[in-house]
Formats: structure tokens, C-alpha cells, sequence
């Protein structure tokens, strides 16, 4: 990881001499992005190495609250670290009225080396075995969202397309339409612009199949971190825009019970020094896959269950695992087909690759990545087999269920990971064990209006 120097913020804050503020941006376990701001002229201590930040910071719950559960020999007192700036990281914000400059930061000890508390080191910890091993992991992601229609309603809805000429809302499916293009260009072209100030390597935009929700695709990258970093910053970018338009975005599992959750797909594919991709296989029998390909698919699969409460982080995530709705329920693989938790799109040998289906929109990317990573060198080290492929829909229907599709389940399978402390770090999966078994003990203190509206009156 590259901290921003000094230079790099003089050059910048040259050629952008209106910025007054910048927010500086501190990733948490969560994958939220907590945010200050600081005046320009505060600036220079942080590229200085001066700006502390307290080590609980990352490990909050969603809603901001600490729990005392953690370890308090990992908390340390709740001692300070540093906010260590990220190289290359400086932007411009441009759905904000006002001036303002943005910078993410990376959590690192007093002294500048890795701190646990950090998900970009967990995942560091990860492509550093590859780079030992002499290989390049090459990734990419797909995130899906909603806009959220404006409102006064208690519950939210999503935004629906018009139907041209009239007042009315398009209902139903409406996948990839043209329409939803056109009335959005507004929105659209200001995400697309952000993207490129910001340096986030956005391909594909399209609506999916359910109403209001879309999908946003990252480019192919063997920096891996560069990549889950746009993957971060696409979703704050998201939002922010839509704030701009009068509109709101969620990147929430299953914000709608009648419709599809939104996934964060996965992409990798490895080669060697050379550029060789090692996942093509020899053969010219489709899927056309090397051992190495399969062994990497075995260890994914293998390692799933037990890193399901990084794919699904909280309660909300449990919701999105639902038969038929092209939600993976258990460790499978096969070509060319979507209800799998692990799939191999068509292509050509050079660009062979898997797809990895399980995570949610609300994961957090630098988390999921190295987990798949993780799964795929433990497969590789031990030769796993990813059993039979799945080739129709009954094969795949036929098996029982492995995947934890309840969080307590998801946190105690990951408590108990035999495999994961050796990539993320022992400390890392203690800490992200207790944060999530604290956030889970406090959701369940809470009633909500289900239970009045069940048990109320009739008990």
C-alpha cells in the first residue's frame, strides 16, 4: 500500500487551487466510508503523517456504536493510530455545490507498518502470497443497487421508470431497457463524469431485472487494491450523485422483500510472470480449464461457508438468500450458468475466468476479495477438488443446502475457521468475529413492528 506524499498534495492542490475542503475518507470493516472534513490548510499534516485516528474506529457497527466485546488487548486502550493517505487517491468531488477535494486514507500504526484493524491489510496479507508465489490475481467486480423513488413514506420504494406520454409508473421487468436510459441520462452522465475525475475505471451501466435497481461493472485490474478501492468509492459516488439529483441510492442486500437483492460479483482470473493465464486449460472441451483452475474453484468452494459472514457482513444480508432468485444456497460450480455459487462465463482461453456470485452489495469489497483470493491459494496448496460440475438446474436443486443463510450461523462457522487466521491474521478474524456477534446481540435487543403487527394482539 503507497501512501500519497507531500509532493503529490502540492501538485494537486496546484492544479486545483478552488478547493477549500477535503474530506478525508477512513474505511471501516464495514466497507462504509467514514468521513471528515478538513480545511486546506490542515491538510499538509496529514500528508505529513500527523492526523491520528482512534484504533476503534474501524470496527464500529454500521450505526456508529463500539462494542466493549472486542478484545480489549486488540483495542489496546483505544489507543490512536495513523491515517496513512492512499497514493494516487486525491479527487475532486463534483455532486457537491461547494468547492471540495477528497482523499482516502488506509488505518496504519504510529510507526507506519500494517495495523489489523484494517481491511486493506487483510487483503494485502493475501496478494503478497501471491506475490511470493510468483502469481497475479486479475479482478473485477459488478455491483447492483437501487434508486430509491422520493417520498414521505415510512417504507422505502424503488424508482420506477415512466411510461412516456402519461404520468404512470412502468411496473415489472424492464431489464436493459432504453427508456430507463433516457430518463435518467442526467443522472447517468454525472455518475459517468464523477468517475472519471475520480480515476474509477467504470465499464458497463445498465438496469437490471428488477424495477429501479441497476448495475455498474469495474474493469478488469491486476492491481488488486486499486480495483476493490474504485469498487468503494463507486459506491459513495453512487450516492452522492443521486443525492445531487434529488434521488436516493442503497446498496442494501434486500432492501424489498417482493424483489431480488443486489450482489457484488466477482471476477478473477491468475497468471504468471510471463502474462500466461493459468486458469486455460489445454483441451478444446468446453469449459476448457486447467488444474490450477480447478484446485483455485475447490478452495473457494471449500473455504465458502466458513468466509459467508464476509459475503453477508450483516442482518439485512441473510434476507438476500431466497430460492429462484439467482442467489446461490450452497458451494457449486459449473459453465455458464447463474444459479451457481461459482461460474465460469463463456469466453475464449485468454480470458478465462470465474465468476463468484455469493457476496452482497453491502459487503465490503477489500473483505471479499480477499477472501475469494484467500480460498483460491488454499486450493491451490491443496490440490482441493471442486467436485462435479452442475450442468442442470435438477443436479443443482437436488443437493441440501451448505451455504449459512442465517448470520448467527455465517458468525459462528467464521469464529471457527481453521483456514481464514492463516491469510487474514489471527487478530483481524477475532476482532471481526466479535464485531459481528456484538452487532448481532444488539439487533435482536431491538423490536421491531413485525412483532407487533404478529404477536400484539394475538397474544
Amino acid at each position: 500500500m503507497t501512501q500519497a506524499t507531500l509532493v503529490e498534495w502540492q501538485a494537486f492542490t496546484a492544479a486545483n487551487p478552488d478547493l477549500k475542503m477535503f474530506e478525508v475518507m477512513m474505511p471501516d470493516l464495514n466497507g462504509i466510508l467514514r468521513c471528515k472534513r478538513l480545511h486546506r490548510d490542515e491538510m499538509e499534516g496529514l500528508f505529513k503523517g500527523n492526523q491520528k485516528s482512534p484504533i476503534t474506529l474501524p470496527v464500529i457497527t454500521p450505526m456508529g456504536e463500539y462494542s466493549v466485546d472486542i478484545d480489549a488487548d486488540d483495542m489496546e486502550g483505544e489507543r490512536d493510530v495513523r491515517l496513512s493517505p492512499i497514493a494516487g487517491s486525491l479527487a475532486r468531488i463534483n455532486w457537491l455545490d461547494s468547492p471540495t477535494g477528497q482523499v482516502l486514507t488506509s488505518h496504519v500504526e504510529l510507526d507506519g507498518s500494517p495495523c489489523w484493524v484494517e481491511s486493506r491489510q487483510a487483503l494485502q496479507r493475501v496478494v503478497n502470497k501471491f506475490s511470493e508465489h510468483g502469481l497475479s490475481p486479475v479482478v473485477a467486480t459488478e455491483l447492483e443497487f437501487y434508486l430509491i423513488a422520493p417520498g414521505d413514506d415510512n417504507r422505502p420504494r424503488p424508482l420506477l421508470g415512466r411510461i412516456p406520454g402519461t404520468g404512470l409508473e412502468q411496473h415489472g421487468t424492464q431489464y436493459v431497457e432504453a427508456n430507463d436510459l433516457w430518463q435518467l441520462d442526467g443522472f447517468l452522465d454525472d455518475l459517468r463524469t464523477a468517475c472519471e475525475l475520480q480515476g474509477i475505471a467504470l465499464t458497463t451501466l445498465h438496469s437490471e431485472f428488477s424495477p429501479g435497481q441497476w448495475e455498474v461493472n469495474t474493469r478488469h485490474g491486476s492491481d488488486i487494491m486499486k480495483v476493490c478501492d474504485d469498487t468503494l468509492l463507486l459506491r459513495r459516488l453512487v450516492k452522492g450523485v443521486a443525492h445531487r439529483h434529488g434521488l436516493a441510492a442503497t446498496f442494501m442486500a434486500k432492501p424489498f422483500a417482493e424483489h431480488p437483492g443486489s450482489g457484488m460479483h466477482l471476477h478473477a482470473s491468475l497468471y504468471d510472470k510471463d502474462g500466461n493465464n493459468l486458469f486455460a486449460g489445454a483441451g478444446s472441451t468446453e469449459p476448457g480449464i486447467s488444474d490450477k483452475m480447478r484446485h483455485a474453484m475447490g478452495g473457494v468452494l471449500a473455504t465458502m461457508a466458513e468466509n459467508t459472514l464476509l459475503f453477508a457482513p450483516n442482518a439485512n444480508s441473510y434476507r438476500r438468500f431466497v430460492e429462484g432468485a439467482y442467489v446461490p444456497l450452497e458451494p457449486r460450480w459449473g459453465y455458464n450458468h447463474r444459479e451457481v455459487a461459482v461460474r465460469i462465463p463463456v469466453s475464449g482461453p485468454e480470458n478465462r475466468r470465474f465468476e463468484h456470485r455469493v457476496a452482497g452489495a453491502d459487503a465490503n469489497p477489500y473483505l471479499v476479495v480477499a477472501a475469494v483470493l484467500a480460498g483460491m491459494l488454499h486450493g491451490m496448496e491443496t490440490q482441493a477438488d471442486p467436485g462435479p460440475m452442475v450442468e442442470q438446474l435438477s443436479d443443482y436443486c437436488a443437493r441440501e443446502v451448505h451455504i449459512p443463510t442465517r448470520w448467527f450461523a455465517a458468525i459462528e462457522k467464521f469464529s471457527q475457521s481453521s483456514i481464514m487466521p492463516a491469510y487474514l491474521g489471527q487478530q483481524f478474524c477475532r476482532g471481526y468475529s466479535s464485531m459481528r456477534r456484538a452487532e448481532e446481540a444488539m439487533y435482536h435487543t431491538t423490536i421491531p413492528t413485525q412483532d407487533y403487527e404478529w404477536y400484539l394482539r394475538a397474544l
